[in-house]
């Protein structure tokens, strides 16, 4: 189906997953980053020193592929929306479950301000967004829930 061919809601639906999944992708980089360029992320974020463990190493890592894979998995729902779209209709309520869960979690732990304000509520957002134009798309197509 050529791009003409999708509604603005369908071609909107695509465009977050993607930019969600491009964000997503990036992390794959983190999996490979050298320990002591970590060790500087931290610290300037002002977390303190870096806990130089090997649980530490094994989920800053593990956490980045997982993101990666997160990335990957939305790549290709995007790629069928509407063959996906039950699926992407529960990812966004995941998604704006996750962002409720790393609101709070952030300020429990003690992240910093800028950091709670802006993690949590994105995921909020981009959760808000996939339900949303799921069910909009679903409207549209006549699919049943």
């Amino acid at each position: 189906m050529s791009r003409s061919d999708r509604s603005s809601t369908e071609q909107a639906l695509v465009l977050v997953l993607r930019i969600m999944a491009g964000f997503e992708l990036a992390a794959l980089g983190a999996v490979f980053l050298p320990t002591r360029w970590m060790a500087g992320i931290h610290a300037g974020l002002g977390l303190g020193p870096f806990p130089n463990a090997p649980l530490t190493e094994y989920l800053t890592r593990s956490l980045s592929a997982l993101y990666a894979f997160h990335g990957a998995v939305l790549l290709f729902l995007s790629s069928r929306v509407r063959q996906h779209l039950a699926v992407v209709a529960f990812w966004g309520w995941l998604t704006l479950a996750m962002g409720a869960g790393m609101l709070a979690l952030d300020w429990v732990v003690g992240m910093p301000l800028a950091w709670t304000l802006a993690e949590g509520p994105s995921i909020l957002v981009v959760g808000s967004l996939l339900v949303r134009l799921s069910r909009r798309l679903r409207a549209r197509l006549g699919s049943p829930r």
